[in-house]
């Protein structure tokens, strides 16, 4: 009699749209995590060829292909900008920039344009700029991953506590109590699943908004990252990675 009843299409047709959702948070949280993790590489494949006395335009270039970026849908965007200001002797600086803000878990190619437009203007040391930079995204990448696994438990209980009440319906058919027929088919039954329908929905929302503050906030991608704080490439965390002060390269040159 179950089969009867269109609360269970409803349901379904409702819920269409939230796993959706979520399966798309998901997999754009995994697209950022791969994305910071390139630019990582990538800081420290330029520094390594720096060392080796390339220059800076052909060993971005060189990383960029090297990597395989052209070839990645998630990078595809970002290594033709980087490509074109690199090969033709562009604004590398302003490609980076606008490559930071060309997708999620890009934010740490900010950083290395700012150590970029330092070197450019004060002759700072690149190659130790980027590889400050990428310790800082691998800092980064570690500190998620030791969050995940902190949070693991938590997001297992929550999933436990939620399918308990299915646990209880096949209970109770067991049992030949028949909850299906009570609650599809009377009005005090579709009174009670609604309101665990709406209890259970709130108390995911609850627990998920708990796991977001603990993770920090949104997730990789957003604004901000290790960078060339005060125009020196130490690798900590600056407030903007978009410019340059200014007279960091002007003091340099007068």
């Amino acid at each position: 009699m179950v089969t009867w009843s269109a609360v269970p299409l409803v349901a379904g047709a409702a819920g269409v749209p939230l796993v959706r959702g979520a399966l798309r948070t998901r997999a754009e949280r995994a697209a950022a995590e791969r994305t910071s993790a390139a630019v990582s590489a990538l800081c420290g494949t330029v520094a390594g060829d720096l060392r080796a006395g390339r220059p800076p335009h052909a060993a971005l270039t060189e990383a960029v292909q090297s990597a395989g970026w052209p070839a990645s849908p998630e990078l595809s965007r970002i290594a033709g900008l980087l490509l074109s200001a690199a090969r033709f002797g562009g604004d590398v600086p302003g490609a980076l920039r606008s490559a930071a803000r060309g997708g999620p878990g890009a934010h740490g190619l900010g950083a290395v344009a700012a150590c970029w437009q330092v070197a450019v203007d004060g002759g700072a040391g690149l190659a130790a700029a980027l590889d400050r930079v990428a310790a800082a995204l691998r800092a980064e990448e570690d500190q998620r991953d030791d969050l995940r696994a902190q949070l693991a438990g938590p997001r297992s209980t929550a999933v436990l506590l939620a399918l308990l009440p299915v646990f209880g319906l096949v209970l109770g058919t067991a049992l030949g109590a028949h909850p299906a027929l009570v609650l599809l088919h009377t009005p005090a039954g579709m009174a009670c699943l609604a309101s665990g329908v709406l209890l259970e929905w709130a108390g995911l929302a609850w627990t998920a908004r708990i796991i977001r503050a603990a993770e920090g906030g949104p997730p990789p991608g957003s604004e901000g990252g290790p960078g060339c704080a005060n125009g020196r490439p130490d690798g900590t965390a600056s407030s903007s990675t978009r410019s340059v002060p200014e007279p960091v390269g002007e003091g340099r040159r007068s």
